[in-house]
C-alpha cells in the first residue's frame, strides 16, 4: 500500500465524495479515483459504495478507517517531531470559534502569532451547527460546552458573562429602559431562532414576547451593528465596548456562560497545534477580566 492512496481514502471518506476530496488534495477527479482504485486492488477489498450523490463507506472501508487515522496521526507526530529543534512553527492549523469570540478577541490575537512564525498558516473559520474535530474540520475548536464524546481532549477557557445593551441614540428617542415592562416599547435584537446551534444560545428566549418587535440577526457582528442603530440585545459584556455608544440596560439582566478549548487525540501532539492552545490559553487568562462584568 503506497501512503498517499490512503490519504486520499481518507480525504473521500471525510468528504463524502470523490470530488470534494480531490479538490481538498489538489488533485483531480481522475487521478483520486485512481489512487482508491489502486489501493482496492491492493487491499483485495471495495472501500466505498458509489451514488450518485457521493460515496458510503463499506465494511471493509469502516474497518481501514481507523486504522489509516493512526497512520495519519503518526505521520503528523513524525513530521512534528523532526522539527522540534527548530524555532519557527510551520504547517497549517485550523481553528474554529463562534464569531463573537472569534471575530473581536481571537483574530487580532492571531496576527501577532502569525506575524511570529511566517511558515505557520492559520485559518480562523466559524463554528457551524454540525463541526467534527475527528474529521478534519479544525484541529482546535472554541466551544460552548464541553464535550462529552470521542477522543477529544477540553480545557475550560472562561467564563464570560452577557447582559442587555442598547444605543445611548436608541434610548434617547424611545426613552428609559428601567424596568422590564419598559422593554414594551423597544426592538428587541437576538439570534435566528431556528438557527440556534447550541442550547446555550438559546437566552434570548424570555424577551420575543416582552419587546414590541424582534429583529433576528443570524450572527453577533450582525447583532451589533444593528444595535448601533436601534434595539436592545442580549450581548456578551467583552464585546460591548467594541460599538460606540452601546451602554448596559437593566444590569439585573445577567447571564454567565463558558468557553472550551478542543482539540482532537490524533492532533494534540503536533508543536504547531500544542502552541496556539498554549497561546490563546495565556491570552485569554491575561484578558479574564474583560470577559466577565465586575
Amino acid at each position: 500500500m503506497k501512503w498517499d492512496n490512503l490519504r486520499v481514502f481518507l480525504a473521500v471518506a471525510r468528504a463524502g465524495q470523490i470530488l470534494g476530496a480531490a479538490r481538498k488534495l489538489g488533485l483531480d477527479q481522475a487521478t483520486a479515483s485512481r489512487r482508491i482504485g489502486a489501493l482496492e486492488a491492493d487491499l483485495g477489498a471495495t472501500l466505498f459504495e458509489r451514488h450518485t450523490s457521493g460515496v458510503i463507506l463499506t465494511p471493509a472501508g469502516e474497518r481501514l478507517l481507523p486504522i489509516a487515522e493512526r497512520m495519519e496521526s503518526d505521520a503528523m507526530q513524525a513530521q512534528s517531531a523532526v522539527g522540534q529543534g527548530d524555532v519557527s512553527l510551520a504547517g497549517t492549523v485550523r481553528i474554529g470559534a463562534p464569531d463573537g469570540f472569534g471575530n473581536f478577541f481571537l483574530a487580532p490575537l492571531l496576527t501577532e502569532m502569525a506575524e511570529a512564525h511566517r511558515e505557520l498558516r492559520i485559518q480562523l473559520v466559524p463554528l457551524p451547527r454540525s463541526f467534527s474535530l475527528s474529521k478534519r474540520e479544525a484541529d482546535i475548536a472554541i466551544t460552548l460546552e464541553r464535550p462529552t464524546e470521542g477522543r477529544l481532549f477540553a480545557r475550560k477557557l472562561t467564563d464570560y458573562t452577557l447582559g442587555l445593551y442598547a444605543s445611548r441614540a436608541y434610548l434617547d428617542r424611545v426613552g428609559p429602559v428601567e424596568t422590564m415592562d419598559d422593554l414594551r416599547k423597544c426592538l428587541f435584537v437576538t439570534y435566528v431562532q431556528d438557527l440556534i446551534w447550541s442550547p446555550a444560545l438559546d437566552y434570548g428566549q424570555p424577551f420575543l414576547d416582552r419587546c414590541r418587535q424582534v429583529l433576528e440577526c443570524a450572527s453577533i457582528v450582525g447583532q451589533m451593528q444593528a444595535l448601533a442603530r436601534g434595539g436592545v440585545g442580549i450581548v456578551h459584556d467583552y464585546t460591548a465596548a467594541n460599538v460606540p455608544g452601546l451602554v448596559p440596560v437593566l444590569p439585573e439582566v445577567s447571564l454567565t456562560l463558558s468557553y472550551w478549548i478542543v482539540s482532537h487525540a490524533d492532533v494534540r501532539g503536533l508543536r504547531r497545534v500544542t502552541e496556539l492552545i498554549d497561546f490563546i490559553t495565556a491570552r485569554v487568562e491575561a484578558s479574564r477580566t474583560a470577559f466577565v462584568r465586575g
